[in-house]
């Protein structure tokens, strides 16, 4: 069991879900608190989303994928695949519960494992591509 999590923390795959998740918990406290104190729904929102994409984004340039690459080439990447993820989850969303009568707790789990998994390949291939 002692040797296991070491293991586990090597794997890219559990490094990616771990600031995943890590991020989402982040959003979620943060945007609560702001709009508990007060400030807009929109505006909190938009505020905890923009402090847990950077906080996302460093820990998955430094910790997932080992920081060896440039952030001039690899922001840009990881900017633009968390927007193409967004729309894809909005898409997935509205086809799940328009087309598939879906509940909202089914399409959530269907919309946060497609999202995960497309992000996952794409920050892979793409974002974070493997250096020889």
């Amino acid at each position: 069991m002692s040797q296991a999590l070491p293991a586990l923390v090597r794997m890219r795959l559990f490094r990616f879900l771990t600031v995943g998740v890590g991020a989402t918990l982040l959003f979620f406290v943060l945007s609560w608190l702001l709009v508990s104190f007060g400030v807009s729904p929109f505006i909190g929102s938009a505020v905890a989303y923009a402090i847990a994409f950077v906080v996302a984004y460093s820990a998955q340039h430094g910790w997932t994928f080992g920081g060896q690459h440039d952030h001039a080439s690899v922001m840009p990447r990881y900017l633009s695949l968390q927007l193409g993820c967004a729309l894809f989850s909005g898409l997935v969303s509205h086809v799940a519960v328009t087309r598939f009568g879906m509940s909202a707790l089914a399409m959530s789990a269907l919309t946060a494992v497609a999202a995960s998994v497309v992000s996952y390949v794409l920050s892979s291939l793409w974002v974070f591509p493997a250096r020889d």
